[in-house]
């Protein structure tokens, strides 16, 4: 069983997932969200932050039927003229009525009164600034993962979810795909057995920014960009990746930033967002978390996670390749899985119809997990992955990075979202940095 297992094809993928994987009965309950009224059935979007994600996240969206992209937002104008050129595109080849219009500052696209959701695709560091005030300003919202970039980001945003009303999903699109569903199924149902290790292999945390200054193009409003981080943090084109319009060339890497402090968490959040929140899931911990975190160091290349029950949590690779994925190892046997990949010990644990994906459709391109949130948005009801499960995802992967931070093992209590037994108050005090002035939270 050593050879990897590809699943699932496109079409039975889109239809398994089409309706927000609404067949798998470990879903998180739903929660219901206030009406907003509507003259007619279409849902009109709009874009913040429209990079190599959002564009992605474009294309999916103006493909599902009643959704209409109508405004985009990005500090950096030739982004936006592309946005602009890519919405008009699509609407003139299908025949449809529309208009798109583009904005520098959020503030602006959030005065739209049109506009019933945001999309938003910006660096971690203003997720949770930009979320809120999409919130507030009455719009649902569909955020990219990790949720936000600190802890107490998190509990603020969770906190206006609820109190606005509104409809929140999050861009954690492997709950949408058919072989974590059939993973979490298996060790939810106990066919594994008790589970006593999991395997979450993503890769480092983030290292201190080393990139060398360069000159800050003309039509990018890098303070802008910058938010509520410190102001000498210096441009460098590895953060916001360019782009040329004529002749047409996207980004050639993703946006760097996300491996550096203080701007990302490194793979810890970038792609434990992803494989940490299958773990948890799968383990019955979404809105919960683990008890102890023991950092890299002391012998071990590895952050290991400790829950309560005794399970322990560590992101070390299952195989020698080192594949981006959740290995659940149990008294009856272990799976692995990864984007388009299954693995088990024994045969009884694959997926019914194992059938090779198509290699020529890139992950980010599905849209089983956008058509949940859209059908969030008719129904009023919570997507698959509500931002409560959104934030302890998130949470125990700022967890892992805290303890490699101080290079110490910590202790947390997931009820309270405190840290316990932090004598000297480092731990705490890593739950948020001060926001530059005039940039707030709330």
């Amino acid at each position: 069983m050593n050879k990897q297992k590809k699943l699932w094809s496109r079409r039975q993928f889109l239809t398994a997932a089409a309706a927000g994987a609404a067949g798998v009965a470990i879903l998180p309950g739903l929660t219901g969200c206030k009406a907003k009224p509507k003259d007619d059935d279409i849902i009109r979007l709009g874009f913040i932050g429209p990079g190599q994600q959002s564009m992605f996240l474009l294309n999916g969206f103006m493909q599902v039927k009643g959704v209409q992209a109508i405004a985009g937002c990005d500090v950096y104008g030739i982004k936006r003229k592309r946005f602009e050129k890519r919405v008009n595109a699509f609407y003139a080849k299908t025949g449809t009525k529309a208009s798109v219009t583009t904005f520098e500052k959020y503030q602006d696209l959030l005065a739209i009164e049109e506009i019933d959701a945001v999309v938003i695709a910006v660096p971690d560091h203003s997720h949770a600034m930009i979320a809120i005030a999409a919130l507030k300003a009455g719009k649902d919202v569909y955020l990219e993962k990790p949720m936000t970039l600190t802890i107490r980001e998190g509990q603020e945003l969770k906190k206006v979810v609820r109190e606005t009303g509104r409809v929140f999903g999050l861009g954690s699109q492997q709950r949408s795909s058919a072989e974590f569903q059939h993973a979490v199924k298996l060790v939810q149902s106990g066919s594994l057995g008790k589970i006593t290790l999991v395997n979450a292999y993503v890769g480092a945390p983030p290292i201190p920014y080393n990139l060398p200054e360069e000159p800050i193009p003309a039509d990018l409003n890098w303070d802008l960009w910058l938010g509520p981080l410190p102001a000498t943090i210096h441009y460098n084109s590895q953060l916001d990746p360019p782009i040329t319009l004529d002749p047409e060339q996207n980004e050639q890497f993703w946006g760097g930033w996300r491996w550096y402090k203080p701007m990302g968490g490194g793979f810890t959040t970038d792609w434990g967002a992803h494989m940490f929140d299958i773990a948890q899931w799968g383990l019955g911990m979404d809105k919960s978390g683990p008890v102890e975190i023991s950092p890299i160091g002391d012998g071990t290349e590895f952050i290991m996670w400790k829950y309560a029950n005794g399970v322990v949590m560590t992101s070390e690779p299952f195989n020698e390749e080192k594949t981006k994925g959740v290995k659940f190892i149990g008294e009856n046997g272990w799976i692995e899985v990864s984007r388009g990949f299954f693995n088990a010990s024994d045969p009884k644990f694959m997926p019914a119809e194992p059938i090779a994906e198509d290699p020529n459709v890139p992950y980010e391109t599905r849209i089983p997990h956008q058509v949940n949130f859209i059908e969030a948005v008719r129904s009023r009801l919570d997507p698959v992955v509500p931002v409560e499960v959104g934030h302890s995802s998130c949470t125990v992967c700022t967890l892992g990075n805290i303890a490699c931070e101080l290079k110490r093992t910590i202790k947390w209590d997931p009820a309270t979202e405190t840290f316990v037994d932090d004598t000297d108050g480092a731990a705490t005090k890593l739950l948020q940095y001060e926001y530059r002035a005039p940039w707030k939270l709330i």
